[in-house]
């Protein structure tokens, strides 16, 4: 992920955090999700001279990319506790 993305993501996710507070989403529709979140999207697309769907979708790609680079960092954290051998290191 470019340092640009990054920086994207990380200020999505900050106002995300501010005004989607504690809801939850499995409760509140995805359309009143985005319907929160288009401020912010917009303040980008208007940035990068790009179109608000064009934003969303670079938003869906990047949180995608971070979201498997997290769980791959799980996975090798998971690995090297369990010594590479799958046999956890508490039960040798």
């Amino acid at each position: 992920m470019t340092d640009e993305n990054r920086a994207i993501l990380k200020r999505i996710n900050d106002y995300s955090e501010k005004v989607l507070g504690d809801i939850d989403p499995q409760k509140v529709q995805v359309s009143a999700q985005l319907d929160k979140l288009r401020p912010i999207l917009q303040e980008i697309a208007d940035e990068k001279n790009m179109t608000l769907e064009d934003v969303f979708i670079l938003y869906m790609d990047i949180q995608s990319e971070a979201v498997c680079a997290s769980e791959a960092k799980l996975r090798d954290e998971l690995e090297d506790l369990n010594d590479g051998d799958g046999m956890p290191l508490l039960f040798r």
